[in-house]
């Protein structure tokens, strides 16, 4: 289980082992977007075949994504950015999809 740091708030399991989780996967995604992307290219030119053709760019981005999963500094900044976000959503109310549209210009 993880140490609880001075100050911060306590998690729940499903925190520490999903919703944090998640927040790594999306971010590390974006880290790796290249190699998603010549993923994603490479399945859309191969149809049915792309379990075979795409063999060389799937093994790229799994390293890749891996790469960000084992890593304790990456874990502990999505940590710290989740534990952020909670606080302010328990400060506002407001959940962050909805703190992050912009508002209409009539307002």
């Amino acid at each position: 289980m993880e140490a609880v740091q001075a100050g911060e708030p306590r998690l729940r399991h499903v925190e520490t082992d999903v919703l944090i989780p998640k927040l790594m996967r999306e971010k590390a995604k974006e880290l790796c977007s290249e190699k998603v992307q010549a993923f994603n290219v490479c399945c859309k030119d191969s149809g049915f075949l792309m379990v075979v053709k795409c063999r060389e760019q799937n093994a790229a981005l799994k390293e890749c994504l891996t790469v960000h999963y084992k890593d304790p500094v990456f874990f502990e900044k999505c940590k710290q950015e989740y534990i952020q976000e909670k606080l302010e959503f328990q400060r506002t109310g407001i959940p962050a999809k909805n703190r992050k549209q912009k508002l209409p210009a009539s307002m």
